[in-house]
């Protein structure tokens, strides 16, 4: 059996999308394929108990046998941090890693486990990456965006220096396509140079920013007007109706790719005017009900509306909060990114480094 823990230099990485590019890899070489999350800071409630959300949609994904419960370690709740923190004799959660750990394994060839969103997270209840990967045995891949170029080189030494000889190389994930060209020809030398393969550089893509209109009802406490099987319809762009419909309607048509339109809910000009264009989602704010008129059109141009409580800056500032930060949800964002993936990571030196 081989196993692999895959942990963020930065939140918001794309760890999740990386143990199901992985894992979707692995499982077309015909290996059984294991999952587990060792740590979960953002506990979800499941018909199983207390588990964690991406590790159910790796579950689910994948294909795997387990229930959402099984394939995390250790929910964080607060209640765990507390005892954690304050009892004189504390649970000893890096036992049940081990534990679980051994249990998934048993009838697997490959094991991905999922580590931290950063390379501090777990440190303070005794299961930083480096102590767990320490303990399983295991070699870490690590995963960052890229930021700027100062902080791409000072992250992977940083990681290799909290790692150690387990980092068995990096993964920069999201960059954009005028940063290409240094980060293979002058950062990939120069990381290689101190002794951290570097195995995989994947553009910024869009597409892989882009938030689902189920996911802005879900950020936005919204209601379904119309169309709520659009849920899973991709949003690029936002654009804010909250100017003149002459001033809003060039902008709009402007903005290419796949947008929602956000406006308060009694601006029916503003609604019909987006309508006559290229949008794919209307968010109405203040609570507000359109004009019978908006919802027919809207179901006419096959639009979905949302209709939220908060008000037109509120509601933008929700969804600035997540955009970019979405899962991987939907199949087209899955499938790009393992395009992605088999296109600029190398897997065959993968395949070399874990043995396989």
């Amino acid at each position: 059996m081989k196993a692999l823990y895959i942990t963020s230099l930065h939140t918001f990485s794309g760890k999740t999308a990386l143990c199901l590019g992985l894992g979707h890899h692995f499982q077309a070489d015909g290996h059984k394929v294991g999952y587990l999350k060792p740590l979960s800071t953002h506990p979800w409630q499941d018909v199983c108990g207390v588990a964690d959300e991406d590790a159910d949609f790796v579950r689910r994904t994948l294909g795997l046998s387990e229930n959402a419960c099984d394939l995390v370690s250790v929910v964080l709740t607060q209640g765990l941090l507390v005892q954690e923190l304050t009892s004189e004799a504390p649970p000893d959660l890096l036992a049940k890693i081990k534990a679980d750990f051994e249990r998934i394994s048993a009838d697997k060839d490959i094991v991905l486990m999922e580590g931290g969103a950063s390379l501090r997270e777990g440190f303070s209840v005794r299961l930083g990456t480096p102590v767990v990967a320490d303990a399983l045995d295991v070699p870490v891949l690590a995963l960052t965006p890229f930021l700027n170029r100062m902080s791409l080189l000072d992250d992977c030494l940083v990681a290799q220096l909290r790692i150690g000889k387990r980092l068995l190389g990096v993964l920069v994930n999201k960059v954009p396509d005028e940063e290409l060209e240094f980060v293979r020809d002058v950062a990939r030398p120069y990381l290689e140079r101190q002794g951290i393969p570097l195995l995989g550089v994947l553009p910024l893509r869009q597409q892989l920013q882009a938030i689902s209109v189920g996911e802005l009802a879900e950020t936005l406490n919204g209601e379904f007007l119309v169309l709520p099987e659009k849920k899973d319809v991709l949003i690029e762009h936002l654009v804010v109706g909250a100017m003149s419909v002459e001033q809003a309607l060039p902008r709009i048509r402007r903005i290419p790719g796949t947008k929602a339109v956000i406006t308060g809910g009694d601006r029916a000009d503003m609604q019909l005017v987006a309508l006559e264009t290229a949008t794919h989602c209307l968010v109405l704010t203040g609570h507000l009900r359109p004009v019978p008129e908006v919802l027919r059109r809207a179901e006419e141009c096959g639009v979905p509306v949302l209709l939220v409580r908060a008000n037109t800056m509120e509601a933008i500032g929700a969804i600035e909060r997540v955009f970019g930060k979405t899962r991987l949800g939907q199949r087209a964002k899955l499938e790009q990114f393992e395009a992605l993936l088999a296109e600029h990571f190398d897997f065959a030196r993968l395949h070399q480094s874990m043995g396989l």
